[in-house]
């Protein structure tokens, strides 16, 4: 079973979180809400593992049909619901920046099962009533 650590390092919100394999985050809050900017805000690490997860599968599912991704990027946004506690993220939107010698249409439905099937993350949010848009930017090899 997966364990997390977290310890308080840094003022009254810094705190630092560890896995069992010993990878830490930092996280904090806001400085409008009395933190120090030593860390990410927990939300925005929700959409970095939005990020990931998905991208992890991209990647994997991209290779499998021997596309040459060279470089990979994305650009993650979200909006989430005003005025209210808790606040969820309810607009998100992914680009996905794919560099190389890539079919497009291979690389939306890489896309479409990573959201749709494989990603944990993109599943919780879905859950949680996420509206969870996407685009495919492929960027040719020179």
């Amino acid at each position: 079973m997966p364990t997390i650590k977290l310890s308080r390092v840094s003022g009254d919100y810094g705190f630092e979180a560890t896995d069992e394999y010993g990878h830490t985050v930092r996280m904090d809050s806001s400085t409008e809400s009395g933190g120090q900017n030593f860390g990410v805000r927990p939300m925005q690490m929700l959409l970095m593992g939005l990020g990931g997860c998905s991208a992890i599968d991209v990647i994997a599912i991209l290779k499998k049909q021997r596309q040459d991704v060279v470089d990979y990027k994305m650009v993650i946004t979200g909006e989430r619901e005003a005025g209210k506690e808790p606040s969820l993220w309810q607009d998100i939107t992914l680009e996905f920046h794919l560099y190389g010698t890539i079919d497009e249409d291979k690389a939306k439905k890489a896309v479409e099962l990573s959201l749709d099937k494989y990603c944990s993350v993109a599943a919780t949010l879905y859950k949680a009533d996420a509206d969870i848009k996407w685009k495919v930017i492929i960027h040719p090899a020179v």
